[in-house]
């Protein structure tokens, strides 16, 4: 698979694929790691919050339980949307690789960019989107 890069593959990443887990979700409404689920939810796409903290007081948005893993996902998930900072992403990698099945797409939000990890996601069969933010791209796009 590849880095999606393009306006056209993003289209493609964002009509294809309608299953969200979202790494780093805050409670927070203020913050772009609510807000940006929150549009995508308004949009039509399943959102799964991934917080160890808030998976352990059972908190649940958008009609989903907070997880505190992306291994513990039970159903199928499209896109792995990615709220931490760069030099953090890495520490996801072992989670993501131990989804079953994998992601389609990891989608690190704007301003965060790990090529290192991109390179092993993309060497796993799996698209990646880098430093672009999944609101603003599907308000622009579609």
């Amino acid at each position: 698979m590849t880095l999606v890069q393009s306006n056209p593959e993003i289209v493609r990443v964002l009509t294809e694929n309608k299953v969200i887990a979202v790494v780093g979700f805050h409670h927070d409404s203020a913050k772009p790691a609510f807000y940006v689920p929150e549009y995508m939810y308004r949009q039509g796409y399943s959102i799964i919050p991934v917080n160890p903290s808030l998976a352990a007081r059972g908190e649940s948005y958008f009609g989903q339980k907070a997880v505190a893993t992306l291994a513990e996902i039970a159903t199928p998930v499209d896109i792995v949307d990615v709220f931490r900072r760069s030099d953090r992403v890495p520490d996801h990698l072992e989670d993501i690789l131990a989804m079953h099945p994998l992601p389609k797409v990891v989608w690190l939000q704007l301003g965060i960019r790990n090529d290192a990890v991109a390179r092993e996601l993309t060497a796993r069969g799996i698209d990646v989107v880098q430093d672009r933010c999944l609101l603003a791209d599907h308000r622009a796009l579609l």
